[in-house]
């Protein structure tokens, strides 16, 4: 499943592509499983709408919609912080949220492009751009929100990019299941998945059988600080395609180079060179060191 690095790229490359375009025509195939909204109502909420930011919350990615180009010139409050251009003055009217699921693309695409299998929606743009999702296993959703009915789209974990040390501590504190098994609960981090909680356990020095309760807070802050360096250079390196992901423009990331645990069974550590080790913890294969985490 696409974990926060490789939603962020997605969602960085579509912003760069489609924003302030405007959605001419939607089509939706018959599938049901990936509408959370149903696809009548997706299409009637979308159709000329324009497209003022995309951004990632959590493992979605969040399109916010505006219905004038006066209002495509501005960021949506979530983009904005990312991008460090100036916030919205007036905010979206609606949403378009896409979750990826196991194997679920988002790519901008001409309209000549071949359509891939499993092609579940396809936005035509008054660009001439396509936006499309493709999901093969259809464990992927797609939402519409109008925000005169329902609150913005928002994570129920903390946004690991930017926690600081004290809400990070916290967030641990007296809990009794593994620190791996704390850093892929979605409602304490929102985003981490199996191969960053692997990636930043080896970089902090950390089994991931540990306690989270037990933790020092010198451990936990070396974990934060692993977390952070990680997903931030996976996101540079276009994020990890071990399936398959690719980005917005249907490229592959290249994280997945650097892996120092994740998938490395019985490989020798990048450090220590002793074979890395595959466990079963939380119902999730686990990768680490013996040697270098503790």
């Amino acid at each position: 499943m696409p974990e926060l690095p490789e939603v962020e790229t997605i969602a960085r490359g579509v912003h760069d592509r489609v924003r302030g375009d405007r959605v001419v025509q939607v089509w939706f195939s018959d599938h049901k499983q990936p509408f959370k909204t149903p696809p009548i109502r997706q299409a009637k909420g979308l159709e000329g709408r324009i497209l003022l930011a995309v951004h990632r919350t959590g493992k979605h990615i969040v399109c916010e919609l505006g219905s004038s180009l006066d209002s495509a010139s501005k960021l949506c409050p979530a983009s904005a912080k990312a991008s460090g251009q100036a916030p919205l003055v007036s905010l979206p009217e609606a949403q378009w949220i896409v979750h990826l699921g196991m194997t679920g693309r988002l790519l901008v695409t001409s309209p000549e492009a071949p359509i891939a299998s499993h092609t579940h929606a396809r936005l035509s743009l008054a660009s001439g751009h396509e936006l499309r999702f493709v999901d093969p296993r259809r464990f992927g959703r797609l939402e519409f929100r109008d925000l005169s009915r329902t609150e913005a789209f928002s994570a129920s974990g903390a946004e690991p990019l930017t926690i600081q040390a004290e809400p990070f501590a916290a967030l641990f504190s007296g809990r009794s299941l593994s620190i791996k098994a704390a850093l892929l609960n979605q409602t304490l981090l929102a985003g981490v998945g199996n191969i960053y909680a692997d990636e930043s356990l080896f970089h902090a020095g950390i089994r991931p059988r540990k306690r989270a309760g037990r933790l020092t807070r010198a451990e936990l802050e070396r974990l934060r600080l692993a977390l952070l360096q990680v997903l931030e250079h996976a996101i540079r390196l276009g994020g990890s395609s071990v399936s398959d992901y690719v980005d917005a423009d249907g490229v592959r990331g290249f994280f997945q180079l650097e892996h120092c645990v994740y998938q490395r069974t019985g490989l020798p550590c990048r450090i220590c060179e002793t074979p890395i080790r595959r466990i079963l913890l939380a119902g999730r294969s686990t990768h680490y060191c013996p040697i270098c985490q503790r």
